[in-house]
């Protein structure tokens, strides 16, 4: 078991980059769209790539067992994640990125209560305590009235609907395909986030993609730490675990998230938002082993 926790345990850590990367893109001119869409696509290449490589391996001939219907599910599931990917790089165009990881980290309290209405894994009444706990973080980790106050709404509504594609993420993964190879089925959902992010910004995309060493070194590092390493942890690690024990894991995006933004970007990170981040931390991560 320990293994496979700290597979999602990186997977989130690897997550956690990803909003600076994206931030310093934009400082060359790129957009969510291009970046986000081009990350997707890198990532499909290299592990269809690697399927093929393997093909021969026994191992990886389990993928010919693969129904149509499993492979709908997985390239429904990946879409989810694609469109989490590019509302989460979209947010942080109007809020910092500071802000915008604290915003996607309502997934876990989102996470636990699909997991009850769908999966009818009821959490008891603590899990409302949690939450008031969780809430009341998140107001003081956005900097309190004072600061919240001139943040972007646009930014905050992109940010929450992030996350709330995020949860259902989570939740569809740790049910759907568990008995397919791991790099296949990362394949596959890399390949449904791709065709997500492709459908949804056709007419941005449409204007062109940049063919130049400074946007693949961007989209390269994304693809990478993004669409690479963490889905092919996440297939493994998610099923073993669960959805739930999942979401605890998955609060270290947050907090690597904040420290590249403070350190890379230089972004202020007053005194009442580490108190709100240490609330919130602390709430989520009983929620969820309360859960457990």
């Amino acid at each position: 078991m320990s293994k496979y926790i700290l597979m999602v345990f990186t997977g989130a850590c690897s997550y956690g980059i990803l909003s600076t990367l994206a931030k310093l893109s934009y400082k060359e001119g790129f957009n969510a769209a291009q970046i986000s869409f081009v990350q997707a696509v890198l990532g499909a290449l290299v592990l269809w790539s690697l399927v093929l490589l393997m093909k021969k391996n026994s191992y990886t001939n389990k993928q010919a067992t693969i129904s149509c219907k499993t492979w709908l599910l997985l390239f429904c599931t990946g879409a989810l994640i694609g469109l989490t990917t590019f509302l989460y790089y979209l947010s942080v165009n109007y809020i910092p990125a500071s802000v915008a990881i604290i915003l996607l980290m309502q997934f876990t309290w989102m996470t636990v209560l699909l997991d009850w209405f769908l999966l009818k894994n009821r959490p008891g009444i603590r899990l409302f305590l949690a939450l008031a706990f969780v809430f009341i973080g998140t107001f003081m980790a956005t900097g309190g009235i004072d600061l919240a106050k001139d943040l972007s709404f646009k930014g905050i509504v992109i940010a929450a609907a992030s996350a709330a594609l995020y949860a259902v993420y989570i939740v569809a993964n740790s049910k759907t395909g568990k008995q397919t190879v791991p790099l296949t089925r990362s394949a596959i959902m890399v390949t449904g986030a791709a065709a997500a992010i492709f459908i949804v910004n056709c007419h941005h995309l449409s204007t062109g993609i940049p063919y130049n060493l400074s946007f693949f070194k961007w989209t390269g590092m994304l693809a990478l730490f993004g669409t690479i390493i963490p889905p092919l942890l996440f297939a493994v690690g998610i099923p073993k675990i669960g959805a739930s024990v999942s979401s605890v894991l998955m609060v270290a995006e947050m907090p690597v998230a904040i420290i590249c933004a403070a350190i890379v970007l230089q972004e202020p990170i007053h005194c009442i938002q580490w108190a709100g981040i240490i609330i919130m931390l602390c709430a989520i991560v009983y929620l969820n082993i309360n859960r457990r």
